[in-house]
């Protein structure tokens, strides 16, 4: 059984995908205090990322990938990445651009001796920020977080930045409860691990904003908005209300896209 398995989301990353896990297999290849394995899910990829994730596991076998020719979004990556590897004793995650180096994310894997889920954060006072996003992201950034706080009580600085680290049992008691595997996946299930009294940390990170983004800001922030609303509702005692609503909803969300 693995101590650790990283899953990586991917979509349409070869530019970057090979760098990224040659960084991470590099390193945790020099700590011996945990077996580890490297998990990359390719989401609908149209590109040579299956290629570039290749040409890297042929060298480390630690390597390995599982691929959906349909789109299942970064949530839904994320998701089938975790039913694969509830057999390790700690689950991470992280972006397939690096924008966490190894480094880094280690530190939330040792965080786990004393807590259930290790969450990086930019926005804590000792982060570091080796090139930050452009002005108009870190705003929309904020303002998301104001309204998870609002919304859920997580009481966190950072819930979308993409490294996370879980204690395995977590995981296994928590998966099937989610509702949404798109934009508001991270808050989904934080929220659900808050609510049933799981021990959460934020640790300060290194990061850096990598080019290459395929993100359309103003659209992906209103789709975020829009997910996290409809999160807040599926656990709001007025739930059953949403179902004369959904025409609208699905209009919306058809035209985000």
């Amino acid at each position: 059984m693995n101590d650790l398995i990283i899953i990586i989301p991917a979509y349409n990353e070869q530019e970057r995908i090979r760098a990224t896990l040659e960084s991470y297999a590099g390193f945790f290849a020099k700590q011996s205090r945990y077996a580890w394995s490297i998990l990359v899910v390719l989401n609908n990829c149209s590109d040579n990322t299956r290629d570039e994730v290749d040409l890297v596991a042929k060298k480390e076998p630690r390597v390995r990938f599982l691929e959906f020719e349909n789109p299942i979004g970064k949530g839904g990556a994320i998701i089938e990445g975790l039913h694969s590897a509830k057999n390790a004793k700690l689950i991470g995650f992280t972006d397939a651009d690096g924008a966490t180096p190894p480094n880094s994310f280690y530190e939330l894997v040792e965080a786990t001796e004393h807590y259930d889920i290790a969450v990086a954060s930019r926005w804590l006072p000792e982060s570091r920020i080796l090139k930050a996003q452009s002005r108009k992201r870190r705003i929309f950034s904020r303002i998301f977080n104001v309204l998870v706080n609002i919304f859920f009580q997580l009481g966190m600085k950072d819930t979308q930045c993409g490294a996370k680290v879980f204690r395995s049992e977590v995981i296994k008691h928590n998966l099937e409860d989610l509702v949404i595997a798109d934009m508001a996946f991270d808050v989904n299930l934080l929220f659900i691990i808050h609510k049933k009294g799981g021990k959460i940390i934020e640790i300060p990170t290194t990061w850096e904003d990598k080019a290459g983004s395929s993100v359309r800001l103003t659209r992906t922030s209103l789709s975020m908005g829009l997910s996290l609303i409809r999160l807040r509702w599926i656990y709001s005692p007025l739930r059953p209300l949403r179902k004369y609503f959904m025409p609208i909803e699905t209009y919306i969300y058809r035209k985000l896209k």
